[in-house]
C-alpha cells in the first residue's frame, strides 16, 4: 500500500511516502515559507523521485490538528483535492499522536508539546515500552502547571518532550522540578513519516474516510476569533 502524507501543523512542512511500514522518502521543510507554497511541490518532486505518480498512490493522510489553525485547514484542503474524485480513503491523524510516533523507539512517558501560547500547550501523556506506545489521555489544550502537576506522577520513569513547544514546556516543566530526559534533537518536530505509519495502523483499524468526510480537529477556537469575543465582552462590560 503506498501512502502520501503530509504534516503543516507547526512552522516546518513534512511529507513522506511510504509503502507499508516502510518509509520510501521524507522531507521536511522549515525555511519561512507557507504550507500552501512547500506541501504540493514537495509531494511533486518526491513522488517523482520515486517514479511515482498521484494515481499510485492508495491512501491519502494528513494531520489534522491541534496546531496552526492555517496549517490545519491547508494540509486538510490539500487532500480532499488530491483524493477527490479519485475514490481513495484519507485519514486524518492527530497531530500529537504522530508526535509521540516520532519517540515510540524509547522507553518511558512521551509528552508531545505544541506551544498553544498564553502558558498553554496542545499535549497528551503516552507511555512507551520500546515498542508499543499506549496512550494516557486525549488531546488537550492544558497550562503547563497543570501538565506538571500530573506528571508528578511519573517523576521516577523517564520522561521525553517533543513537539514545537519543547523549548517553552521544558524550561517551565522544569521551574517546576520535573526531571526530563533529552529528546534526540531529529525527533523533536513533527515528521510526516510518523503521520504515514500512523495512517496505516488506522487505516487497518478501519478508520478511513472520504476526502469529503475529512475535517480538522481544533480543541480550542482561533486567536482571532478568541480576541474578538474578548473585545465584545470588554465593550458589553464598558456599556454596562
Amino acid at each position: 500500500m503506498k501512502i502520501l502524507a503530509f504534516d503543516g501543523t507547526a512552522k516546518a512542512a513534512s511529507v513522506a511516502v511510504a509503502d507499508g511500514d516502510k518509509i520510501l522518502s521524507c522531507c521536511t521543510v522549515d525555511n519561512g515559507l507557507t504550507q500552501s507554497e512547500l506541501l504540493l511541490p514537495m509531494a511533486e518532486d518526491m513522488l517523482k523521485s520515486l517514479k511515482l505518480k498521484f494515481s499510485d498512490i492508495d491512501l491519502f493522510a494528513t494531520s489534522v490538528g491541534p496546531g496552526s489553525f492555517t496549517g490545519v485547514r491547508i494540509g486538510v484542503s490539500l487532500i480532499k483535492g488530491l483524493a477527490f474524485g479519485r475514490n481513495i480513503p484519507c485519514v486524518g491523524v492527530s497531530t500529537i499522536e504522530a508526535l509521540a510516533e516520532n519517540l515510540r523507539g524509547l522507553r518511558g512517558i512521551i509528552v508531545p508539546c505544541m506551544d498553544a501560547r498564553r502558558g498553554q500547550v496542545y499535549s497528551a501523556t503516552f507511555i512507551c515500552d520500546g515498542k508499543k506506545l499506549t496512550r494516557v489521555t486525549e488531546d488537550r489544550a492544558i497550562a503547563l502547571s497543570d501538565l506538571a502537576r500530573e506528571l508528578e506522577e511519573y517523576k521516577e520513569q523517564a520522561i521525553y518532550l517533543c513537539g514545537d513547544g519543547y523549548s517553552v514546556a521544558k524550561k517551565a516543566l522544569t521551574n517546576y522540578e520535573i526531571d526530563l530526559c533529552e529528546t534526540p534533537e531529529l525527533l523533536i518536530l513533527e515528521n510526516a513519516a510518523s503521520v504515514a505509519l500512523v495512517a496505516k495502523r488506522k487505516y487497518e483499524n478501519n478508520e478511513a474516510v472520504s476526502d469529503s468526510e475529512l475535517s480538522p480537529t481544533y480543541l480550542r477556537m482561533p486567536q482571532a476569533e478568541r480576541e474578538r469575543l474578548e473585545r465584545e465582552a470588554i465593550k458589553r462590560k464598558d456599556n454596562g
